[in-house]
């Protein structure tokens, strides 16, 4: 009877560690706006990088991989260029991105040009050196417009990364580093490529777009998602707005138009709330879990 209750109850436990496994293929957790600067350099001088993620690291690493929006050029050097905000963060910081389950981070954005082109390569240097992964940076346009590939169990996921707006002060040279800035169309058909050849693949496409502060996406934004899902996106993950946008499916497709700030220490009126999104993959489903966050001295935790 005893040797009968051992191996029931070692099949009860396998046949549970099992149905865990399987839930999901693949899961990536999305983030909203990161800020290493301003405000948040004091709370980190005060309280070091661990306090940004106590009340977080545990989604991160429940994720197969996260990606944040970071919002300033990790760089030692201080050569700003010609704009109202200038962000930079301290280079020895990124080691604690990487502990707390950070493997990417989208650089398409309108401050990773904070401290110009010099600035933007430490960036990569230091996230590379840590093991995180820069998404929408490359040597020349072309390169920093391709996909970087997220894979397990046989699931591939494709994530694209551009910015929609303008820079400001900025002037575009397409063979030197730099980030990627195509626009809805050349998007589009960077996609109907990736998928022509990669039939099986999903595809996330990452933006900076919209308008600051604006708790509605733009007319343009909802015509670009249809375009790029047209082409063959699974699914739209914004910045920008520092709001939480809503919602939208298309075509059964999620978008989601702005996410809103997720490590920042902006007080206005709607900036204080972020969302993080876990995307689950599986051999031919996507679906997503929403989690909240409320953002308290520029720390974010889980509602």
């Amino acid at each position: 009877m005893k040797i009968k209750t051992v191996i029931s109850l070692l099949l009860a436990v396998l046949l549970c560690t099992c149905g865990q496994q399987a839930e999901h293929a693949l899961t990536v957790c999305f983030t909203g706006d990161v800020l290493l600067d301003r405000g948040v350099r004091e709370q980190i001088n005060r309280k070091g990088m661990g306090y940004l993620f106590e009340g977080v690291a545990p989604l991160f690493k429940k994720s197969d991989a996260t990606v944040i929006n970071l919002e300033c050029p990790v760089t030692n050097t201080v050569s700003p260029i010609n704009k109202q905000f200038i962000f930079r963060a301290d280079s020895e910081w990124v080691h604690s991105l990487s502990k707390n389950g950070i493997t990417h981070a989208t650089l398409a954005n309108n401050h990773s040009l904070d401290h110009g082109r010099r600035g933007l390569d430490d960036t990569y240097m230091h996230l590379t050196d840590n093991n995180i992964i820069p998404i929408g940076y490359g040597k020349t346009h072309n390169h920093a417009c391709q996909p970087v590939i997220i894979s397990k169990n046989g699931i591939d996921v494709a994530i694209f990364s551009s910015i929609f707006i303008p820079l400001e002060n900025w002037v575009f040279l397409d063979d030197v580093s730099c980030i990627c800035q195509s626009q809805a169309e050349e998007t589009a058909d960077n996609i109907r490529q990736w998928k022509n050849n990669n039939p099986k693949s999903f595809v996330v496409v990452t933006l900076h777009w919209g308008v600051e502060y604006q708790l509605q996406p733009t007319l343009k934004q909802r015509r670009d998602a249809a375009i790029l899902i047209d082409a063959g996106a699974d699914a739209i993950i914004g910045h920008h707005p520092h709001v939480i946008q809503e919602v939208e499916t298309y075509k059964g497709k999620p978008v989601f138009y702005s996410i809103g700030n997720f490590i920042f220490d902006q007080t206005k009126p709607n900036t204080t709330t972020g969302l993080a999104v876990q995307l689950h993959f599986d051999k031919d489903s996507l679906s997503f879990t929403k989690h909240y966050v409320d953002i308290r001295s520029c720390k974010p935790v889980l509602k």
